[in-house]
């Protein structure tokens, strides 16, 4: 059901299917105004319970409904909470902004937009030629948080594995861009990302530059001391260097010298499932 969920949530994310208001982020903005407050969320007790109930909810859902009507419900449950999980209309379209402002030579769009890209950090970069690598890093980054972490937790941990993860993420993104101070969130998302940011980093080795790729994946992963975001952006400018830049237009060849090396990443992760899923190990 994991890979069969996930061929079908790529497709209809691809497709943008999903209209605005029927994305993830919607769903828990609701379910975060009504049922808790900025205030309620103050407390650890409440924070953390506003963390699980979703996936909660969808672990009951999926025991309740297992094998009924020869196990279609289940997997009806399973490709909605992954088309709902991989759904992320506001990302790709800000890229695709970018994309269209540095194709047409307008570079006070493109830092707008690059900003926009990632909204819990600032691009910071000191030329054009720098700027297509660092939103080339932020797209790796992306790639990871919305795509590659899900998968897994989706594939390891099922639909309720999925929604947690997103819930984290989610609240994680509105404790940092409205400096609203959360508790637990932080370190939770930091447990996450932990063995996944790693594991899907180690597909960027395998997707590029093997050689140098590894030694910088031996230095990061194994170390403490680095956040996620340091270890998936760094090992993957380590796995597709830098490649040279042209002067026309604003560069954008290490956006998409990365932006290929997460879809081959990605497709990794998709073989590697198939082969799981042959074999058993996955269902």
């Amino acid at each position: 059901m994991a890979l069969f969920s996930l061929l079908v949530a790529i497709i209809v994310e691809r497709l943008k299917l999903l209209p605005k208001s029927w994305q993830l982020e919607s769903f828990l903005r609701v379910y975060s105004n009504n049922l808790f407050g900025e205030k309620q969320l103050n407390s650890q007790m409440m924070m953390a319970l506003a963390l699980v109930l979703p996936a909660i909810a969808v672990q009951v859902a999926t025991w309740a409904l297992a094998g009924l009507f020869w196990g279609v419900l289940s997997l009806l449950l399973w490709v909605a909470i992954a088309i709902l999980c991989f759904s992320h209309l506001k990302q790709r379209q800000t890229f695709k902004r970018y994309m269209q402002a540095a194709c047409r030579g307008d570079s006070q769009a493109c830092y707008h937009f690059a900003d926009e890209l990632d909204c819990n950090r600032p691009i910071e970069a000191i030329s054009e030629e720098d700027l297509g690598a660092k939103v080339g890093q932020s797209v790796a980054w992306l790639n990871y948080r919305f795509y590659g972490a899900v998968a897994l937790y989706l594939i390891f941990f099922g639909p309720a594995g999925a929604v947690f993860y997103c819930t984290v993420r989610y609240f994680s993104d509105e404790n940092l861009q409205q400096s609203l101070a959360l508790p637990l969130v932080g370190q939770v998302l930091t447990l996450l990302d932990w063995i996944p940011c790693r594991v899907f980093s180690f597909g960027y080795v395998l997707s590029g530059q093997f050689s140098q790729a590894l030694k910088s994946w031996m230095e990061f992963g194994f170390s403490l001391k680095y956040s996620a975001r340091e270890i998936v952006t760094e090992i993957a400018l380590a796995a597709e260097p830098r490649p040279e830049a042209l002067a026309k237009p604003i560069c954008v060849q290490a956006t998409l010298a990365l932006l290929q090396l997460s879809k081959r990443n990605f497709i990794l992760l998709l073989t590697s499932l198939s082969l799981l899923t042959i074999f058993g190990v996955v269902a």
